[in-house]
Formats: C-alpha cells, sequence, structure tokens
C-alpha cells in the first residue's frame, strides 16, 4: 500500500460521538457499525472513546480499507472491516455472528481519498479516466455511462440525481461529441457541461461541472438504491436504546432518510383513537429537530461540511412508549373535565401535573 492520499477531517466529528455515546457507552460489550468507513476517522474516535465497543466497518473502496486497517491496527482485536455496500449489511452481521447492534453511523457522499485522487475520475477539476467507481473492482463506469446510454436515459440520471435543470441541453452535447470520439476524460467531460450551460447561469452555483459529476458518480454506485434498502436495514437490527446517525451531502440522500425515520417515529394506528393500538406505536424517536447543519467553525475547519445535514434516532420500548401516551391522553381528559361546567375540582384549584418526566412527546429531538 502506498502513501495515504488525501486529506481526512471527519466532519462533525464531536457531534456524532455526543450522539452515539448513550447508545455504545452502556455497561458490556456494544456493537457499532461505521456503514461507510472510508479513512476510518470517525471509526476511530468511536473505539478511543468506547473501549467495550465492537466495529463493524463497512466500505466498497478496497483502497480506502488498506489504510483503515492499518489506522485501526491497535484495535485490531475488536475490530471487523469488510469489504461491502452498506445495504449487504444484513448478511455481514449473520456470517459474524451478531444478531443486532448498538449503534451505526452513515457518512454519505464521496470519500475525501476518492475525491483527492485525480486517477479516480470523481473530480471535475483534475483531468482523469471517466472511472467514479467507488469500487474498482466490479461495476460500470461513467465512461461507459457517457459512452452508452441514450439521450433520455443521461437527460434522466443528471435531471434526477444531478438536480440539473439543463439536463437535456448537457445529453445532447455528450451525444454529439461521443458520435465524433469516445468521452475518456474527465477535463474533456467537465468541459462540454460548461459549453453546454448559459453563461449567466454559469456565473452563480459553483462549477458548471458540478451536478453532472455528482449525477454520473450516483448512477456509476447505485447510491441512492443501495441507501434506500440499507436504512431499514439498518434500522431493524438496532437494539432498544440504540442510535443511527446519518450525514447527507445533498438533498435525495437527505430526503430518503427523512423518510425513513418518519416512517419509525409515528403511529401507524387510528388517528381519532384515544389510546395506542398495540403493535401500533412507533419504534423510533427522532434526536433533533430536522436537519442539523454545520456550524461556522466547523465550515471554516474542513470546507467539505458545508454541504452537510445530520439526522439521527433512537430505537424505543413501543411498550412503554404507548404506556406514556396513555397516561398523557388520561391526563388531557382530567384536564377537560375539570373545565366543563358543573364540574367540582379539588385541592388549590391548579391544574394536576402531566405525567412522565416532562421531556415532551416521542417525536420531539434532544435539539442541536
Amino acid at each position: 500500500m502506498g502513501e495515504l492520499r488525501g486529506t481526512h477531517v471527519p466532519v462533525l466529528l464531536e457531534r456524532c460521538l455526543e450522539l452515539l455515546a448513550p447508545a455504545l457507552g452502556r455497561n458490556g460489550r456494544t456493537v457499532h457499525v461505521d456503514a461507510t468507513l472510508g479513512l476510518a476517522g470517525h471509526a476511530e474516535a468511536v473505539l478511543e472513546a468506547h473501549p467495550n465497543t465492537v466495529l463493524i466497518g463497512l466500505d466498497r473502496d478496497t483502497e480506502a480499507l488498506a489504510h483503515a486497517r492499518v489506522r485501526l491496527a491497535r484495535f485490531a482485536d475488536r475490530v471487523h472491516l469488510e469489504h461491502a455496500v452498506y445495504d449487504e449489511l444484513p448478511e455481514v452481521l449473520d456470517r459474524l455472528g451478531y444478531p443486532a447492534i448498538d449503534g451505526a453511523l452513515f457518512d454519505l457522499g464521496v470519500s475525501s481519498l476518492q475525491l483527492d485522487a485525480a486517477d479516480r475520475g470523481f473530480a471535475y477539476a483534475q483531468d482523469a479516466p471517466l472511472d467514479m467507481r467507488m469500487d474498482q473492482t466490479r461495476g460500470v463506469t461513467a465512461e461507459e455511462v457517457v459512452n452508452t446510454y441514450s439521450h433520455p436515459e443521461l437527460a434522466r440520471v443528471l435531471r434526477v440525481y444531478g438536480e440539473e435543470k439543463f439536463a437535456g441541453r448537457i445529453a445532447s452535447a455528450i451525444i454529439r461529441e461521443r458520435e465524433r470520439a469516445r468521452i475518456t476524460s474527465s477535463a474533456r467531460l467537465a468541459e462540454l457541461v460548461r459549453e453546454s450551460i448559459p453563461a449567466p447561469a454559469r456565473r452563480t452555483g459553483g462549477h458548471p461541472a458540478k451536478r453532472t459529476f455528482q449525477a454520473l458518480r450516483i448512477e456509476v454506485n447505485r447510491e441512492l438504491a443501495a441507501l434506500e434498502s440499507a436504512l431499514p436495514a439498518a434500522l431493524d437490527k438496532l437494539t432498544v436504546g440504540g442510535r443511527l446517525v446519518v450525514l447527507s451531502y445533498h438533498s435525495l440522500e437527505d430526503r430518503l432518510t427523512k423518510h425513513a425515520l418518519a416512517d419509525r417515529v409515528r403511529s401507524t394506528g387510528p388517528i381519532d383513537l384515544p389510546v395506542e393500538l398495540p403493535g401500533s406505536g412507533p419504534t423510533f424517536r427522532l434526536l433533533s429537530r430536522g436537519a442539523e447543519l454545520p456550524g461556522e467553525a466547523e465550515v471554516a475547519a474542513n470546507p467539505r461540511a458545508a454541504s452537510v445535514r445530520l439526522r439521527a434516532a433512537e430505537r424505543i420500548d413501543p411498550n412503554a412508549a404507548q404506556q406514556g401516551r396513555t397516561d398523557r391522553e388520561r391526563y388531557r381528559r382530567r384536564v377537560k373535565a375539570m373545565h366543563q361546567p358543573g364540574t367540582a375540582t379539588t385541592g388549590s384549584g391548579a391544574d394536576p401535573a402531566p405525567p412522565g418526566d416532562g421531556s415532551g412527546t416521542d417525536e420531539e429531538g434532544e435539539g442541536t
């Protein structure tokens, strides 16, 4: 293995550790999954903070795994590093003999290693072969996509995954260019994109090729399809009190994360019933209100954190949550009855204190 390529600064490291600590700091052995291990910055910090935690690290990039293995060598007795995509998590856990986990972290998007290694083709600012595979041992390359997809297919990829409003024009330029010669260079592709976008639009929103390269990377690596199945699988494996933290870097990732969590934090029973039906209550609670954004200090120290959105959730005991909601409903009924004509009150006349610990509803978060 050669020298490390790229500068790795873990995004929102302290906040991730803070959110995971209640789950990983419990008595006895705990199990944490880093679903996007990368260069292992977050993983190293977790292992240092929690001596009783076993780490299962997944990554599809063999070069990243090699570097992570060196970085985590001193923790070798409690580390499992797996060459796998995060949607393969259930199979990995079964193979290693872990039926459940206590923590999980998804740090999505492209890694520092992949961005800074010019020969990987991820960066539009550096000329390289059009590869963009996170796992260079399998799958189609970006070169194959741009040279074989039809105009409608290319336009769909750019519009949906890159949210590129000039998707049709860019797809047309790619088709015209490849009729003359095969497109093999990231620099040539970036130039084509720039020429396809009207001059006024090129002056805002960063590099004109940013959205196109993002879209191709997502298509090549099936990122959203993998995430869509990986998040529910990770949530299913968490123990009661276990926590999931997700770092997203564009709206499509964040939207999938939001929907995956929303399905777990609300009741599935009829909304007009006074009590929760057994088995219909929420199984998770959110740990923040909406998506948390990086602070100014974080972005100043690590510019790649500028677009990050953090969401987190904790698995709860649905029976305990159901009892809490039943108690609160009884309290609301007592208060309502006190204000009905002819209803007698006792004591000082003050309203009775609500049940519970004052923490609010299950949908409320811990804040930032």
